[in-house]
């Protein structure tokens, strides 16, 4: 079987087993640049800063989590573009270019004197940072996997998983002994010093994601079709509903459980044990969507983890809450490989950067109002029980509304070919 074919002037993805012998080194810088891209550690990093920015700056958690809502707006924003992008420009480009932009802005959050400049900081490492987000590491597995896709982009992404695993207790040591500004470099050197080393030496895709024709397929998707299938709305509800229950969850875990009586080491144990679940649920996902109908496998995943939330709004002890973190983490691991597969699988790959920066958009939006709203709402009432409630309620729809999307559609082989 060759690793590597063509047809009608378009490469195609590998076969079989070969896919990842011959795409091996694209896993790993795929795994290492969506682990410290933007939008993993901005999710798994301001959980640390929250009560010691309070504390010295005297902003209220609020104001503190803003800066995802806004930082995630600006992301919104950027993957539109990237959408465009990685049709006219080489995808080695757009991610160098991401990376360097996210270790710029982080590095900028630690010389913040005032919010607004705080803010700052987060839209430029987040709208920059755009380039090497899900949506490049995804074009690019997608581009080269076929039959094993769906293990493929599992690897690739739970590189957000690892960050989420390293970077809590790191940064609460650091910025307990050397400060919050401290922590801010210490975050901006794992891009600097892990992500953009392997990517430059290994994150050659062995496709062009660019159009090298300009015939349009009989069965691309244009807007007017893309927007007017149930099945866009479907997946645009289902990562909406889960992004924002995960992202507010995950950003207010170690808040929540420290007003709880636990001390921030004991916190930042249990958000580890979400992030381990983030890994693991991210790979056992993508071995199963690989040999069953991914819908399905997607509610059984994303619906659970509204249990893991009931136990969270009754003060847990360690132990407990470092169960309910992880049933959390199963459904953050499931959730944005799920996406790029059934992207790819329901509406092919002719279009797939652009479809799914449409999606991306709305996992911004839902990732950056989830924080700000379940702060929010611990500040209106007190506790953080509501903000529980709510987050539950959105697991179930979200889980439960995948088994809506039928079978996959059928797509010419020239569709399942890279851009």
């Amino acid at each position: 079987m060759s690793d590597i074919g063509t047809r009608n002037g378009l490469v195609q993805p590998t076969a079989g087993t070969g896919e990842f012998r011959q795409n091996w080194k694209l896993i790993i810088a795929c795994t290492a640049g969506c682990g410290f891209c933007m939008n993993a550690i901005a999710q798994h990093s301001i959980g640390p800063f929250v009560k010691p920015l309070v504390e010295d700056m005297n902003w209220s958690r609020t104001q503190v989590q803003s800066a995802l809502l806004l930082s995630q707006c600006a992301n919104a924003l950027g993957v539109l573009f990237v959408g465009v992008l990685i049709n006219r420009f080489p995808l080695r480009r757009i991610v160098i270019g991401g990376l360097i932009g996210t270790v710029c802005g982080i590095v900028l959050a630690s010389f913040s004197q005032s919010l607004p400049f705080f803010y700052l900081a987060y839209v430029i490492a987040a709208f920059i940072g755009s380039g090497a987000g899900p949506i490049s590491w995804s074009r690019a597995i997608a581009g080269s996997f076929d039959k094993h896709r769906g293990l493929a982009l599992a690897i690739a992404l739970s590189g957000t998983g690892l960050s989420g695993i390293i970077l809590p207790s790191i940064l609460v040591w650091v910025i307990s002994n050397y400060g919050w500004r401290t922590g801010y470099l210490a975050l901006a050197a794992f891009p600097a010093l892990v992500s953009l080393p392997v990517v430059l030496l290994m994150f050659w895709p062995n496709h062009d994601p660019r159009p090298k024709h300009k015939v349009v397929p009989p069965t691309a998707f244009n807007n007017k079709q893309v927007f007017g299938s149930y099945r866009f709305w479907v997946l645009l509800t289902s990562v909406f509903s889960v992004y924002f229950a995960v992202t507010g969850v995950l950003s207010n875990l170690i808040p929540a459980l420290t007003d709880g009586g636990l001390s921030p080491a004991e916190a930042a144990i249990a958000q580890g044990s979400l992030a381990g679940a983030i890994l693991g649920g991210r790979m056992l996902v993508g071995l199963l969507v690989d040999k069953f109908w991914a819908p399905a496998i997607g509610a059984l995943f994303l619906t659970p983890p509204a249990i893991g939330c009931l136990i969270l709004m009754t003060q847990p002890s360690l132990a407990t809450a470092t169960v309910a973190a992880a049933m959390v983490g199963m459904a953050a691991g499931a959730e944005l490989d799920l996406l790029a597969l059934l992207t790819s699988r329901y509406f092919g790959l002719i279009h797939f950067a652009r479809i799914f920066s449409y999606l991306s958009a709305v996992i911004s939006i839902g990732g950056g109002t989830g924080p700000m709203l379940f702060s929010w709402i611990r500040e209106v009432t007190g506790s953080y029980h509501a903000s529980f409630a709510m987050v539950a309620a959105l697991f179930v729809l979200g889980g439960s509304i995948l088994i809506t999307l039928g079978r996959y559609p059928e797509f010419p082989e020239n569709q399942a070919t890279a851009e």
